[in-house]
C-alpha cells in the first residue's frame, strides 16, 4: 500500500538564484559545524592541561566524545560540506559505527576521570545539574546504540518494524540524545572550573558555541526525515 506522506527535497519552491544561495548557505554553515566542533574540542583541550590533575583528563575525554565524534559521526551523512561526501553509504555507515563507538569509550573513561577525581578528594557526587545531566547524557547515549544494533540487525533481532521506520526511530532519538548533550556541555559553562579559567566575553562566546552545530545537526535530520507535506487524492 502506497505511503500517504511524501518527503520533499529541500529547497522546493525556490527559484534557481535563491536556489543556488539556499546550497551555499547551507553548505557554509555545515563547514562552520565541522570547524566550531572541532576549535572548540581543541580548545577546551588546552584549557584543561590534560594531566595536571584526574580531574583534567573528564573535560579533555567529553569534549572528545560529544564536540568532535558524536558531531561528526551525525554530519558525515550531509553531502554539503561533509570531508566524508566522495564515500558509499556503507561506508559512511561504517565510519558512523565507529565515531559513535569512540563516542562511548571516550565518554566512559571521561566518566571514569571524574568518579576517581571525586573519590580522591573526598566530595559528593551528583550535586550539580551538570552532573545529572552528564549521567542523564551517558545513558541516553547507551540507548541509542543500543538502538542502531537493532538498525545494523533487524533480521537477527527479529523486530517486526520495518527498516525505514527504525532507521526514523534511530534518527529521532539521536536528534534528542545529541541535544540533551549540547544542553549538557552548555551546563559545564557554569562550572566552578570553567567560570575561574574563562571570564569575559570569551565565556560568552564559548556558552554559544555549541549551538550552532546543535542547530546544524537538527536541520540536517529534520530536512532527512520529517515528511512535508500529506498528499491528497
Amino acid at each position: 500500500m502506497p505511503s500517504d506522506v511524501e518527503y520533499s527535497p529541500v529547497g522546493e519552491g525556490l527559484g534557481m538564484r535563491d536556489f543556488w544561495l539556499y546550497v551555499w548557505l547551507r553548505r557554509a554553515a555545515m563547514i562552520a559545524a565541522h570547524v566550531t566542533g572541532l576549535g572548540l574540542t581543541l580548545t577546551i583541550c588546552l584549557l584543561s592541561r590534560p594531566g595536571t590533575s584526574l580531574f583534567s583528563w573528564h573535560p579533555v575525554c567529553m569534549s572528545v566524545a560529544y564536540c568532535l565524534c558524536m558531531t561528526e559521526g551525525i554530519l558525515l551523512f550531509s553531502a554539503e560540506g561533509s570531508p566524508f561526501c566522495f564515500m558509499s553509504r556503507k561506508g559512511k555507515v561504517r565510519l558512523h559505527w565507529f565515531c559513535q563507538a569512540l563516542v562511548l569509550i571516550a565518554a566512559a573513561t571521561g566518566l571514569g576521570f571524574m568518579v576517581a577525581s571525586k573519590n580522591v578528594s573526598e566530595l559528593p557526587h551528583l550535586l550539580t545539574w551538570h552532573s545529572v545531566l552528564g549521567v542523564c547524557t551517558l545513558a541516553a547515549t547507551v540507548l541509542q546504540a543500543a538502538c542502531g544494533v537493532c538498525v545494523l540487525f533487524p533480521k537477527l533481532l527479529r523486530l517486526s518494524s520495518s527498516p525505514l521506520r527504525l532507521k526514523l526511530y534511530h534518527a529521532t532519538c539521536g536528534l534528542v540524545v545529541y541535544l540533551l548533550a549540547t544542553v549538557t556541555v552548555v551546563s559545564a559553562m557554569f562550572s566552578d572550573w570553567f567560570q575561574a579559567t574563562v571570564k569575559g566575553l570569551a565565556w560568552w562566546a564559548f556558552l554559544l558555541l555549541p549551538l550552532f552545530p546543535a542547530l546544524v545537526v537538527m536541520n540536517q535530520i529534520t530536512n532527512a526525515y520529517l515528511p512535508r507535506k500529506k498528499i491528497t487524492s
